[in-house]
């Protein structure tokens, strides 16, 4: 059984994969539903990883508290495809990420401030 400290969590829209973040080691781990690790993401623009949100396209968005990034993944937790917003557009220790589908925006709530950001999609 795999033991570690789960800081938030998602799940893919088929339900097949499981996303954890673990702050204290600054990781994002995809398993299987039936707990088999799948891939471990590191970053140095993702320290202290907070929350995770999975959209209905399967685009897996992290926040990096301490780095001040939202970051994007590929849908299997395995590849970074973007930073998404930093510190420059904003962002003071985010903590709360998800993806608004009838704004088309990404709504981010921060735990350094009393702000909730949107970050309209292009």
């Amino acid at each position: 059984m795999l033991s570690f400290a789960v800081s938030n969590c998602a799940v893919s829209p088929s339900g097949d994969t499981l996303f954890f973040t673990n702050n204290s080691h600054h990781k994002v781990l995809s398993l299987a539903r039936d707990g088999t690790v799948h891939h471990t993401f590191t970053d140095p623009d993702l320290q202290f990883t907070a929350g995770i949100h999975v959209t209905a396209q399967g685009q897996v968005l992290v926040c990096g508290g301490v780095s001040h990034t939202i970051i994007q993944l590929d849908g299997k937790g395995k590849k970074k495809l973007a930073t998404l917003a930093t510190r420059k557009d904003g962002l003071c220790y985010p903590h709360a990420v998800c993806y608004n589908r009838s704004t088309v925006s990404i709504i981010v709530g921060q735990s350094g401030c009393n702000r909730i950001l949107a970050f309209p999609v292009k």
